[in-house]
């Protein structure tokens, strides 16, 4: 039976009596959700629209440039190596191997990351040995483990010879000697600065509540409310400092990581690069764009599935043993972080055609 309208107002008002006497409020489901958001809104961003900066002016001619760089690997020693060849279409901006594979089948000592979203990241590289990716590429060219080449001159008597002459007198006008090494390094940069991944996590972030699961809600209150998002926030959900692995306690013990060759011994991230005590097991903190798409995981590819770097990363940097709930719940949040693969990354180009020379 339906109550009169005036018994209805009182037992509502009774029920607010209630609550306030308990010392708790009505929460609906509408407004945990709307405190949710304001949560994550004060720890997160969503993608920016461009990631290109005035310190290098692009354009449509070096953008398209600078992919086919990216995708060409006849400038390389052995003629089979280049961008591509640890940042592939396939495996969403990565290689999907533990540790990738360098010119002459040169074993790298680390993971590639995605190349999705870099330039956003405060530095590039585990150790943070490249301020931008206009340095890394810059570098990679002479790197022995990448490129191979034994100087910039040889880098770039291969690009002429390949027919790429063209392409640099179009993409830099003006210029007296187009091709050049710093050129290369600034197209290909424009090119990655383009290669951005906006997700569901972002049409949630502009207010769109509709846009990720109940599971991804509850792992993304989750993943704030353990301490997850202390080092892994911003628009790019991490990449944004460098922290110490293995905070709880060394990180081999929970990764099962061995030692490397390269290093003599345990990786000890950022140590290698300044030789500073205080860098010692220091390592960029990696973004997690696209982190579902992109095994294996850590520095060295050591962990196979994302449940388990959940679960390690818990233990490792917050001492913290997590319920399979809480992974399941983390996991599917983490999955609101996959993007489309930009649509001009996914096919390759068509690059100049050349005589083919035995490097």
């Amino acid at each position: 039976m339906k109550l009169p309208l005036p018994t209805r107002r009182h037992a509502f008002l009774a029920l607010l009596s209630c609550a306030a006497l308990l010392g708790v409020g009505l929460v609906t489901a509408n407004n945990t959700d709307d405190a949710l958001l304001e949560r994550a809104r004060g720890l997160f961003k969503p993608l920016p629209h461009t990631a290109h900066v005035d310190d290098y002016p692009h354009s449509p001619a070096r953008v398209e440039l600078g992919r086919k760089l990216f995708f060409e690997t006849r400038v390389s020693s052995d003629g089979r190596t280049g961008c591509v060849s640890c940042h592939s279409p396939s495996y969403y901006g990565a290689d999907s191997l533990p540790t990738s594979v360098g010119v002459h089948g040169k074993l790298l000592p680390r993971n590639a990351h995605t190349v999705f979203n870099t330039p956003l990241l405060i530095a590039q590289h585990y150790g943070g040995n490249r301020v931008s990716v206009e340095e890394q590429a810059l570098k990679a060219l002479t790197s022995p483990l990448a490129y191979g080449n034994k100087s910039f001159d040889e880098a770039e008597a291969k690009l002429r010879d390949l027919g790429y002459t063209p392409l640099f007198d179009e993409a830099f006008p003006n210029e007296k000697e187009p091709v050049t090494a710093e050129h290369w390094a600034v197209a290909i940069g424009a090119f990655e600065r383009t290669l951005l991944t906006p997700a569901p996590f972002d049409a949630y972030l502009k207010g769109d509540q509709r846009a990720i699961s109940a599971d991804a809600k509850r792992g993304l209150d989750k993943f704030m409310t353990v301490g997850c998002a202390g080092c892994h926030a911003g628009s790019t959900v991490g990449g944004h400092s460098f922290q110490k692995f293995g905070l709880t306690e060394d990180y081999w013990k929970a990764t099962g990581s061995v030692e490397m060759p390269l290093f003599k011994g345990r990786d000890m991230g950022k140590f290698h690069d300044t030789g500073k005590e205080e860098d010692k097991w220091m390592f960029k903190v990696p973004q997690l764009r696209n982190v579902a798409m992109t095994p294996p995981y850590f520095h060295d590819g050591s962990v196979a599935t994302l449940d388990d770097a959940v679960r390690i990363m818990a233990r490792l940097q917050l001492g913290r043993q997590l319920a399979d709930q809480d992974v399941k719940d983390i996991v599917a949040f983490l999955h609101t972080l996959t993007g489309d693969i930009p649509a001009h990354f996914a096919q390759a180009p068509v690059l100049p055609v050349a005589p083919f020379r035995k490097p």
